[in-house]
């Protein structure tokens, strides 16, 4: 009698967990129009404490979502998160800020804008010339690595790696920068090599620090009138397309709230969970292809090779679930993980992996890691 009441107790959580996976996804960023008149610094600062900053625009779907949110109420400039730093700056094809620089003695010497490895250490060099190049990979498990034995610039060997691999390879600390040297001499290349490594001319930057290249400027914008126009705004009447426009301006803007936040402490998972609960709503649960692809966006700028999510592996029951409460409808399990060989002693919990097409792993639940908490 009493084994029946437990099986029926555990048929009835899983009815549970199967209901639950139907809840619907939500954008990744909301963003909020608020009307009152400020400087941009002023908005900046309101936004930072209200919020989470001024508002970043990744793309046309964010750009419809922050539409939505003026709604046409008659104001002719709206600010966002865009201001002129004047800086040039290097940045990972992938994604991301160049953090961990490796150059070469007298380099970078200003005048070239793609980078390339020789002995472990770059250069920069003419985007046009013609290399040999390393893409990330998907399909090499042990090394994440594909060595392309084709001359090509670095544009065109962009291009064949987002079309065969993953992208011209990042290298984002010094043990990554090892790793790739020792690819180099196992596979005796003896050529000069692309990396994914490129300077940006484009010298707005985002107040959140945010690495998005979407830009959606009038056209002649920005001219830069008077040589101080350094801040970006929205015109709702000109299908909401950019100006560039002196800071000092008292305007209405938009300040945003991401609902991933990247945790750039090292953590167990117990302890990630417990600090996401503390200071959001969960460690990430992932519902979706869309919620991976946020995943995916956040994790570009994680100091851990994986990144804890909130998943969780029962062995008395023998499913991997979510914290939030859902059994794992949709997988993007890497190759050998999420099975049954990986559920044996140690409690183990899922990670996303950084690197490569960041599928999720399965980890010792001791592990350090950054995480992904989520205010769902």
């Amino acid at each position: 009698m009493h084994v029946s009441s437990e099986m029926e107790q555990t048929q009835y959580l899983i009815l549970l967990l199967i209901a639950l996976c139907s809840v619907s996804e939500c954008v990744q960023r909301r963003y909020h129009f608020i009307n009152v008149r400020k400087t941009w610094t002023e908005a900046q600062i309101f936004c930072r404490e209200n919020y989470t900053d001024l508002a970043t625009v990744d793309n046309m779907n964010d750009m419809n979502e922050l539409k939505k949110t003026v709604n046409d109420k008659g104001v002719e400039n709206i600010w966002i998160g865009l201001q002129k730093t004047g800086v040039d700056k290097w940045q990972w094809s992938s994604g991301g800020p160049a953090l961990y620089l490796n150059w070469g003695s007298g380099q970078p010497d200003g005048r070239d804008e793609c980078a390339f490895m020789r002995n472990g250490e770059w250069h920069d060099w003419p985007c046009s010339s013609s290399l040999t190049f390393i893409c990330s990979s998907s399909n090499n498990s042990n090394t994440g690595l594909a060595f392309i034995n084709q001359m090509k610039n670095w544009r065109d060997a962009q291009s064949f790696c987002r079309q065969n691999n993953t992208d011209l390879v990042s290298v984002r600390n010094q043990n990554e920068n090892q790793q790739i040297q020792k690819f180099i001499n196992h596979n005796h290349i003896s050529t000069d090599v692309w990396i994914g490594l490129f300077r940006v001319r484009d010298s707005w930057q985002w107040s959140d620090q945010s690495d998005s290249s979407f830009r959606n400027w009038d056209t002649g914008e920005p001219n830069n009138v008077g040589g101080n126009e350094n801040c970006a705004v929205i015109k709702p009447n000109a299908q909401s397309q950019w100006h560039d426009i002196s800071c000092n301006h008292q305007f209405p803007f938009v300040c945003h709230e991401d609902k991933l936040i990247l945790i750039n402490e090292t953590l167990t998972w117990t302890e990630a969970l417990r600090y996401c609960r503390q200071n959001y709503t969960d460690l990430v649960s992932v519902h979706s292809g869309q919620m991976q692809e946020e995943v995916m966006n956040v994790v570009k700028r994680a100091s851990t090779e994986a990144v804890w999510l909130g998943l969780r592996h029962s062995r008395i029951l023998d499913i991997w679930y979510w914290v939030s409460g859902e059994i794992v409808c949709y997988k993007n399990w890497a190759s050998g993980n999420g099975t049954d060989e990986d559920c044996q002693g140690t409690g183990r919990s899922g990670a996303v992996q950084t690197r490569g097409d960041q599928s999720w792993i399965s980890r010792p639940e001791d592990d350090k890691l950054n995480f992904i908490c989520s205010r769902y």
